[in-house]
């Protein structure tokens, strides 16, 4: 059943206005999935399941800064691709985004809609769902707007061998609240943040090189493509995904790098599908 696109009314107070680098984000997660849906579709084991997670949902639908029009979000992206997944789980912590999912899921069953924070819900809730040796499979999308992710639910992921990840790896925030040029200047809570997100503080000795300079040695900060780099070794090394190629830059109009868009998951044809894709909107 194909899921129409609200009235604008209806989502005044959930819709939030997106960028260019959100538009492109979208249409290739949406590229993926419908690869994804119809692959796992024609598999011939009737017990193999497929399921779609959005960790940070939001109302379904935003308001494009370029054209002033409304769009559809990931949510309904998904709802509407064909062959359709089996099963849906949409997270999100404000109560008027929760509403309009509500509203976009009408009656279908097959919809899970939480309200909380996912990074507990995903690891105690949905995950729990998505078992590789119940034949269930899990494209998930975890798209926070900064250092709001845990790295329990990667290394989740990763290590439940069933579950595929689209990350956002916010470089700016992390740029503008934690690897500053004084690496003693940053406050207390956004070094706890970074460790929360990247699972502890080693990303202190790699953001950081030892450069001579006339009276001595200093540090300074490593380029956004060399620590995002060592993030995706992470995504390999400790969360234990097999496949992840390099990530896809998001940019705004003013060319600056908002965040890298990673994908991780345990299948070379997928990550073979996602780097063609990638390939497509700038990526390496």
């Amino acid at each position: 059943m194909k899921v129409s696109e609200p009235r604008h009314w209806e989502y005044d107070r959930s819709v939030g206005d997106i960028g260019s680098w959100s538009e492109v984000k979208l249409e290739i997660l949406k590229r993926y999935a419908v690869e994804y849906s119809r692959i796992l579709s024609n598999q011939k084991n009737p017990s193999l399941k497929h399921i779609y997670i959005d960790a940070f949902a939001g109302g379904g639908v935003h308001h494009s800064r370029n054209s002033g029009k409304f769009i559809q979000g990931s949510p309904l992206n998904a709802l509407n691709i064909e062959p359709p997944f089996k099963g849906y789980h949409f997270i999100e912590l404000e109560k008027q985004k929760v509403e309009s999912l509500e509203k976009l899921a009408g009656q279908r069953n097959n919809v899970h809609i939480y309200q909380g924070d996912c990074n507990a819900i995903l690891i105690n809730e949905v995950f729990p769902q998505v078992r590789f040796e119940d034949y269930k499979r899990g494209l998930c999308l975890l798209d926070p707007y900064g250092l709001h992710l845990d790295w329990r639910v990667i290394q989740a992921a990763g290590q439940s061998r069933s579950i595929e990840v689209f990350i956002n790896f916010p470089i700016q925030d992390i740029n503008r609240n934690v690897l500053r040029r004084d690496p003693d200047s940053v406050a207390l809570h956004q070094k706890e943040r970074m460790n929360l997100f990247w699972g502890d503080e080693s990303w202190r000795e790699i953001a950081y090189k030892k450069r001579q300079h006339l009276f001595g040695y200093n540090d300074e900060k490593v380029p956004n493509i060399e620590f995002a780099e060592a993030f995706r070794k992470r995504l390999k090394e400790v969360a234990g995904f097999k496949d992840v190629p390099k990530p896809c830059p998001m940019k705004n109009s003013k060319n600056a790098i908002v965040y890298y868009l990673f994908f991780a998951s345990h299948n070379a044809v997928a990550k073979n599908i996602v780097k063609h894709i990638f390939e497509k909107f700038g990526g390496n």
